[in-house]
Protein backbone atom coordinates (compact mmCIF):
# COMPACT_ATOMS: atom_id res chain seq x y z
CA UNK A 1 0.00 0.00 0.00
CA UNK A 2 1.42 3.38 -0.86
CA UNK A 3 1.68 6.33 1.48
CA UNK A 4 -0.67 8.27 -0.78
CA UNK A 5 -3.47 5.95 0.31
CA UNK A 6 -3.19 7.27 3.83
CA UNK A 7 -3.41 11.04 3.23
CA UNK A 8 -0.87 13.02 5.23
CA UNK A 9 2.63 11.59 5.37
CA UNK A 10 4.32 11.91 8.75
CA UNK A 11 7.75 13.46 8.92
CA UNK A 12 10.59 11.74 10.76
CA UNK A 13 10.31 11.77 14.55
CA UNK A 14 11.14 15.13 16.00
CA UNK A 15 10.41 17.41 18.87
CA UNK A 16 6.92 18.45 17.72
CA UNK A 17 3.85 16.61 16.58
CA UNK A 18 4.02 15.93 12.86
CA UNK A 19 0.22 16.05 12.49
CA UNK A 20 -1.11 18.54 15.07
CA UNK A 21 -4.56 18.88 13.49
CA UNK A 22 -5.07 15.13 13.43
CA UNK A 23 -3.82 14.87 17.02
CA UNK A 24 -6.25 17.63 18.03
CA UNK A 25 -9.27 15.85 16.54
CA UNK A 26 -8.05 12.51 17.88
CA UNK A 27 -8.29 13.94 21.40
CA UNK A 28 -11.24 16.31 20.83
CA UNK A 29 -14.12 13.83 20.57
CA UNK A 30 -12.75 11.62 23.36
CA UNK A 31 -12.53 14.62 25.65
CA UNK A 32 -15.87 16.02 24.50
CA UNK A 33 -17.72 12.76 25.23
CA UNK A 34 -16.10 12.39 28.65
CA UNK A 35 -16.50 16.05 29.66
CA UNK A 36 -20.10 16.19 28.47
CA UNK A 37 -20.96 13.01 30.36
CA UNK A 38 -19.27 14.18 33.57
CA UNK A 39 -20.65 17.74 33.49
CA UNK A 40 -24.10 16.86 32.17
CA UNK A 41 -25.35 16.02 35.65
CA UNK A 42 -24.81 19.67 36.58
CA UNK A 43 -26.73 21.12 33.64
CA UNK A 44 -29.31 18.54 32.52
CA UNK A 45 -31.83 16.43 34.33
CA UNK A 46 -32.84 14.61 31.17
CA UNK A 47 -31.29 11.16 30.68
CA UNK A 48 -32.26 11.03 26.99
CA UNK A 49 -30.27 14.19 26.17
CA UNK A 50 -27.27 12.90 28.11
CA UNK A 51 -27.48 9.51 26.40
CA UNK A 52 -27.91 10.84 22.86
CA UNK A 53 -25.22 13.54 23.02
CA UNK A 54 -22.65 11.38 24.83
CA UNK A 55 -23.13 8.41 22.51
CA UNK A 56 -23.05 10.71 19.45
CA UNK A 57 -19.73 12.20 20.61
CA UNK A 58 -18.36 8.71 21.34
CA UNK A 59 -19.49 7.54 17.89
CA UNK A 60 -17.74 10.52 16.28
CA UNK A 61 -14.62 9.62 18.25
CA UNK A 62 -14.87 6.00 17.08
CA UNK A 63 -15.17 7.08 13.45
CA UNK A 64 -12.34 9.64 13.63
CA UNK A 65 -9.97 7.18 15.31
CA UNK A 66 -10.83 4.25 13.07
CA UNK A 67 -10.89 6.08 9.74
CA UNK A 68 -8.62 9.11 10.14
CA UNK A 69 -6.23 9.33 13.08
CA UNK A 70 -5.30 5.64 13.05
CA UNK A 71 -4.19 5.89 9.44
CA UNK A 72 -2.33 9.17 9.83
CA UNK A 73 -0.82 8.90 13.32
CA UNK A 74 0.22 5.22 13.36
CA UNK A 75 -0.24 4.09 9.74
CA UNK A 76 -2.80 1.42 10.57
CA UNK A 77 -6.33 0.75 9.35
CA UNK A 78 -8.75 -2.04 10.23
CA UNK A 79 -12.27 -3.12 9.50
CA UNK A 80 -14.46 -6.12 10.04
CA UNK A 81 -16.70 -7.61 7.40
CA UNK A 82 -18.97 -10.60 7.02
CA UNK A 83 -18.00 -13.02 4.26
CA UNK A 84 -20.34 -15.09 2.07
CA UNK A 85 -20.45 -17.84 4.70
CA UNK A 86 -21.70 -15.41 7.33
CA UNK A 87 -18.40 -15.45 9.22
CA UNK A 88 -16.79 -12.35 10.69
CA UNK A 89 -13.46 -11.55 8.98
CA UNK A 90 -10.98 -8.97 10.27
CA UNK A 91 -9.10 -6.97 7.63
CA UNK A 92 -5.91 -5.02 8.35
CA UNK A 93 -3.81 -2.55 6.40
CA UNK A 94 -0.59 -0.81 7.28
CA UNK A 95 1.85 1.48 5.58
CA UNK A 96 4.95 0.05 3.91
CA UNK A 97 8.01 -0.60 6.10
CA UNK A 98 9.83 2.57 5.09
CA UNK A 99 6.84 4.79 5.87
CA UNK A 100 6.20 3.05 9.20
CA UNK A 101 9.81 3.72 10.19
CA UNK A 102 9.28 7.45 9.56
CA UNK A 103 6.16 7.74 11.73
CA UNK A 104 6.39 10.45 14.37
CA UNK A 105 6.96 9.00 17.85
CA UNK A 106 4.94 11.73 19.60
CA UNK A 107 1.98 11.18 17.29
CA UNK A 108 2.14 7.44 17.94
CA UNK A 109 2.50 7.94 21.70
CA UNK A 110 -0.53 10.25 21.80
CA UNK A 111 -2.59 7.83 19.72
CA UNK A 112 -1.94 4.74 21.87
CA UNK A 113 -2.09 6.44 25.27
CA UNK A 114 -5.36 8.25 24.60
CA UNK A 115 -6.85 5.09 23.08
CA UNK A 116 -6.21 3.07 26.26
CA UNK A 117 -6.70 5.90 28.74
CA UNK A 118 -10.19 6.68 27.42
CA UNK A 119 -11.31 3.09 28.03
CA UNK A 120 -9.89 3.21 31.56
CA UNK A 121 -11.77 6.43 32.31
CA UNK A 122 -15.04 4.90 31.03
CA UNK A 123 -14.45 1.89 33.29
CA UNK A 124 -13.87 4.17 36.31
CA UNK A 125 -17.04 6.11 35.49
CA UNK A 126 -18.87 2.78 35.24
CA UNK A 127 -17.68 1.82 38.71
CA UNK A 128 -18.93 5.16 40.06
CA UNK A 129 -22.31 4.58 38.42
CA UNK A 130 -22.49 1.14 40.05
CA UNK A 131 -21.62 2.60 43.45
CA UNK A 132 -24.30 5.30 43.09
CA UNK A 133 -26.85 2.71 41.84
CA UNK A 134 -27.37 4.55 38.52
CA UNK A 135 -28.05 1.59 36.28
CA UNK A 136 -29.41 3.73 33.44
CA UNK A 137 -26.09 5.57 33.17
CA UNK A 138 -24.34 2.22 32.86
CA UNK A 139 -26.05 1.93 29.48
CA UNK A 140 -24.35 5.15 28.29
CA UNK A 141 -21.02 4.00 29.66
CA UNK A 142 -21.49 0.54 28.16
CA UNK A 143 -22.01 1.94 24.66
CA UNK A 144 -19.05 4.32 24.96
CA UNK A 145 -16.81 1.63 26.43
CA UNK A 146 -17.80 -0.80 23.68
CA UNK A 147 -16.80 1.73 21.00
CA UNK A 148 -13.48 2.38 22.76
CA UNK A 149 -12.72 -1.31 23.16
CA UNK A 150 -13.63 -2.01 19.52
CA UNK A 151 -10.93 0.45 18.43
CA UNK A 152 -8.45 -0.96 20.94
CA UNK A 153 -9.02 -4.52 19.72
CA UNK A 154 -8.96 -3.49 16.04
CA UNK A 155 -5.77 -1.46 16.25
CA UNK A 156 -4.00 -3.93 18.54
CA UNK A 157 -4.75 -6.79 16.12
CA UNK A 158 -3.70 -4.54 13.25
CA UNK A 159 -0.40 -3.69 14.96
CA UNK A 160 0.30 -7.40 15.60
CA UNK A 161 -0.52 -8.16 11.95
CA UNK A 162 1.85 -5.38 10.86
CA UNK A 163 4.64 -6.84 13.02
CA UNK A 164 4.05 -10.26 11.44
CA UNK A 165 4.28 -8.66 7.98
CA UNK A 166 7.55 -6.95 8.94
CA UNK A 167 8.99 -10.23 10.22
CA UNK A 168 7.85 -12.10 7.11
CA UNK A 169 9.35 -9.40 4.87
CA UNK A 170 12.65 -9.51 6.79
CA UNK A 171 12.76 -13.31 6.64
CA UNK A 172 11.97 -13.30 2.92
CA UNK A 173 14.61 -10.64 2.22
CA UNK A 174 17.29 -12.49 4.19
CA UNK A 175 16.38 -15.80 2.54
CA UNK A 176 16.45 -14.33 -0.96
CA UNK A 177 19.83 -12.65 -0.36
CA UNK A 178 21.22 -15.85 1.11
CA UNK A 179 19.92 -17.83 -1.88
CA UNK A 180 21.33 -15.33 -4.39
CA UNK A 181 24.70 -15.38 -2.60
CA UNK A 182 24.81 -19.18 -2.72
CA UNK A 183 23.77 -19.20 -6.39
CA UNK A 184 26.45 -16.68 -7.31
CA UNK A 185 29.04 -18.66 -5.32
CA UNK A 186 28.03 -21.87 -7.11
CA UNK A 187 28.10 -20.20 -10.52
CA UNK A 188 31.65 -19.00 -9.88
CA UNK A 189 32.76 -22.54 -9.12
Amino acid sequence: MSTADFGEVSRPPGENYANPKTCFFHVLFKAAALVFYILSALFFDNFVIIFVVTVLLAALDFWVVKNVSGRILVGLRWWNEINDLGESVWRFECLDQESLARMNKKDSWLFWWTLYLTAVVWIVLGIFSLIRFQADYLLVIGVCLTLSIANIVGFTKCRKDAKKQIQAFATQTIASRFTSTIQSAISVV
